[in-house]
């Protein structure tokens, strides 16, 4: 089954039919999904509708938007948090200089300090990134240097070179519904030439919606859009695609027992030494 390696399960958008929209996912072939928190200080919240749902995970973390908002963490205040069993990376977190919601330079300690719990831990960054390609690039070099970490740009919709030099050391690539998109034939371009053995799918529900679907609220059972549009830019069979992705993603995110859903591993990810 599909994995939706990315979406905001605790936002508003969801607080009326939450039982709906997961039952809808697994109609539509999707047996996991991945909360991602954006405030810390909302954290129980998205950790209350991981511990609801045995196939729902969830990650702890300050989107770059809020670093400049949120109360300051350091690595130990995130692990500290990810003790939790269902909690299974950190993130999401990055750069985003489109909206400068935050100063750069708040954006930037963040991020350090998630990567820091991601080296210490072995747990999974998943990163945010707009409009800042060079200095995403060059902090992730930089930090990898000082020891590796296990990761994955989310979202993506950035240049070549980003996601390449992202593989290179070690990072997967997750794809939204805008891969689906008519523009997006540069994206789709380097969906197709990326390795198939670091691809992830993702939603970012509420947003983002793939065609057929552009215009309405995303949900994680349009994650099933997205793997076949790539799957065709790709020339692969769907079903295998799927498989691949989801394979990726168990790999990426080790703490979790495939074959036990709402069971973790007491050993982090295998990435921690890639």
């Amino acid at each position: 089954m599909l994995v939706d390696s990315h979406c905001h399960l605790d936002f508003p958008d969801f607080a009326d039919d939450l039982d709906g929209v997961v039952a809808a996912a697994a109609r539509a072939g999707v047996g996991t999904m991945l909360t991602i928190c954006t405030h810390v200080t909302r954290f129980a919240q998205v950790r209350a509708i991981a511990e609801r749902y045995d196939n729902i995970f969830c990650t702890v973390g300050i989107h770059p938007h809020n670093a400049g908002s949120e109360p300051e963490v350091t690595a130990a205040d995130l692990i500290a948090l990810a003790e939790h069993p269902k909690v299974v990376g950190f993130g999401e977190t990055g750069l985003d200089y489109y909206y400068e919601h935050s100063p750069r330079a708040a954006q930037q300690k963040s991020f350090r300090a998630h990567i820091r719990a991601a080296r210490e831990t072995g747990l999974p960054l998943v990163v945010h990134t707009r409009d800042a390609d060079a200095d995403t690039l060059a902090i992730l070099t930089e930090e990898t240097g000082a020891g590796a970490f296990p990761g994955l740009l989310h979202c993506f919709s950035s240049g070549r070179e980003l996601a390449e030099k992202a593989v290179e050391m070690g990072f997967y690539i997750s794809l939204s519904g805008i891969v689906t998109f008519k523009t997006a034939e540069e994206l789709r371009a380097i969906a197709r030439d990326l390795p198939l053995d670091r691809l992830l799918v993702e939603t970012d529900a509420p947003y983002l919606a793939p065609v057929p679907k552009r215009g309405k609220r995303n949900e994680p059972a349009f994650t099933a859009h997205t793997a076949a549009r790539v799957a065709e830019t790709r020339g692969e069979p769907a079903d295998a695609f799927a498989a691949a992705t989801s394979d990726n993603f168990f790999r990426l995110f080790g703490k979790i027992d495939r074959a036990a859903p709402g069971v973790v591993r007491a050993e982090a990810s295998e990435a921690s030494c890639a």
